[in-house]
């Protein structure tokens, strides 16, 4: 093992690398896709890909490998365990949830099943779409499980599902299942029910009432020293709804805390595309809040007088697991952009590794983008608040950077940022001392269709970076393109000839999960695996 003094002498990001495979070492846990774009940080990236590299990813020596069948569409980023033991066998475990509520585990190397489970109570089905086509043919499972691997005996699988009995009522349900079996965990499943102190759509006797039937839970669930968090959204805009927060103990499965941050008002969802919650080593939540009520009459802390935070980059609490707002940022223009439903809550928040600025000064920093196509960098120590005459109290902002505007979050890699707005190029942007560039460094040929694509990265380390993004035409394409330029693309799915590489429709935000030399790609109907060809 290499000594404390060996490890401070190294350059940072090979101190962040070797300290990360300390880390691993000492919980006995090989590399894992366990979460939502990899990390609670959502950073997208895998620096410990030593299989997949420039060299090798080519339609010759690189394609798909095999297809795993399921009941319907998987909206969900699969998950990938390495070395799990189920049956006393080891296996990587591929993890899969559908919008038939069915929960699948699969050999990740060779497709095989392993085990699924129905999370439907008996007489149930899933939920029918509520009148909204952005969720379909039907609600289930939609947002990203979160596993722990030392939860309960075998590691645990955290599931949001929605479902509806013969009599039409609709249940949201939070389940825990075993990673070896899909066993009920905990006491589960437990059924999602909240109120909170307010006046807002949906009040009742003072309190805003969670009613299941008007929402979905399609954010990446949040494990966070030992709660697990949901986030709610709405079925189009269909009101009446507002924007919850719900937290629940990952080993009791009792909830813990509720935060609306709507309580007064109305809408402001927590949509993100499917991007999950993120979180700092703190212990404080991120996320992007959707078009809604901002009251932008202030109170004495330069906090919304009455609670209600739409439209906005919102920092939360999370102190003895209970939730609090701590912090905000709202553009100078919020209500006319939520009322035009030109909002953030499109896209999803990515938190930044710290970065040195010009003085010397590390800075704790997070981005994001929504419907108005601006790029918005904040400081997480000190978000910015409301100005209602311009935003200069923003870390920094890059106006109209991402023309056709954000449906997706960004991963970053390596000092640079990479996003897919929506009817663009996939778009590299670089920090250099803590600032982002204005404009592009680099950009891909390919143009990506609505609703853009959240690129994902694989790495050895600081060495053969590669971004991987989803292009959601009628035949999805999977590509490939060199961290150091997107100019360069390495691979496509529709380079090989005959169809080879083709997999059908990925899901409708799909994100790649890369590991362990193989790509993961979730679609309406099934996960289709890439990598190295046999005798490649």
């Amino acid at each position: 093992m290499l000594s404390s003094l060996v490890v401070r002498a190294l350059p940072c990001w090979s101190r962040a690398i070797i300290l990360a495979f300390l880390l691993g070492t000492a919980t006995a846990q090989a590399t894992d896709i366990a979460t939502y774009h990899n990390d609670n940080f959502r950073s997208g990236q895998n620096l410990q890909e030593t299989i997949l590299t420039p060299a090798n990813v080519n339609s010759s020596m690189f394609g798909k490998l095999f297809s795993v069948s399921v009941d319907t569409t998987i909206d969900a980023q699969p998950l990938i365990l390495s070395s799990l033991s189920i049956g006393g066998v080891n296996h990587d475990v591929l993890y899969a949830v559908t919008e038939g509520d069915t929960v699948y585990a699969f050999d990740a190397d060779s497709g095989a099943a392993l085990w699924q489970v129905s999370v439907l109570n008996s007489g149930e089905t899933p939920s029918d779409t509520r009148n909204c086509s952005q969720i379909t043919p039907e609600i289930g499972v939609t947002s990203t499980p979160v596993i722990d691997r030392h939860s309960g005996p075998h590691g645990t699988i955290y599931v949001v599902a929605m479902s509806k009995d013969s009599a039409g009522n609709y249940y949201q349900r939070l389940h825990a299942l075993d990673l070896t079996t899909g066993a009920e965990e905990f006491g589960g499943p437990v059924t999602v029910q909240a109120q909170y102190p307010g006046n807002g759509e949906n009040s009742m006797n003072g309190y805003v009432i969670f009613d299941p039937k008007q929402y979905a839970e399609r954010a990446g669930l949040l494990l966070l020293n030992g709660a697990i968090y949901t986030a709610w959204t709405s079925h189009c805009d269909d009101q009446p709804y507002t924007g919850w927060l719900i937290g629940y103990n990952e080993h009791t499965l009792a909830q813990t805390s509720v935060l609306n941050v709507t309580p007064n008002g109305s809408e402001g969802a927590i949509w993100q595309a499917g991007d999950g919650l993120a979180a700092d080593a703190s212990g404080n939540i991120y996320f992007l809040d959707a078009n809604g009520t901002f009251d932008t009459t202030l109170n004495a802390q330069g906090f919304p007088n009455m609670g209600d935070y739409g439209n906005a980059i919102v920092k939360v609490s999370t102190t003895n697991q209970q939730l609090a707002v701590a912090d905000y940022f709202n553009m100078y223009n919020t209500v006319s952009e939520s009322d035009a439903d030109e909002d953030l809550g499109s896209g999803g928040i990515l938190l930044l590794p710290p970065l040195e600025d010009s003085s010397g000064t590390s800075q704790n920093l997070a981005i994001g983008a929504g419907k108005d196509s601006n790029i918005y960098i904040v400081n997480r120590n000190n978000l910015g608040k409301f100005n209602p005459n311009n935003d200069n109290a923003i870390y920094q902002q890059i106006s109209g950077a991402l023309s056709g505007g954000e449906w997706s979050m960004p991963a970053y890699y390596h000092g640079d940022v990479y996003f897919g707005p929506s009817g663009n190029n996939l778009l590299q942007f670089r920090f250099s001392k803590a600032r982002l560039s204005n404009s592009p460094t680099s950009r891909s040929a390919a143009s990506f269709t609505y609703p853009g694509s959240t690129p994902s990265v694989s790495a050895n380390g600081s060495n053969d970076g590669i971004v991987w993004a989803i292009e959601h035409t009628n035949t999805s394409v999977l590509h490939a393109y060199n961290a150091q330029s997107l100019a360069t693309e390495l691979y496509n799915s529709n380079q090989a000839s005959g169809g080879r590489d083709q997999f059908g429709s990925a899901s409708h935000f799909g994100t790649p999960a890369i590991i362990n030399g193989k790509v993961y790609v979730g679609t309406t109907t099934g996960v289709a695996v890439f990598g190295l060809l046999s005798g490649k």
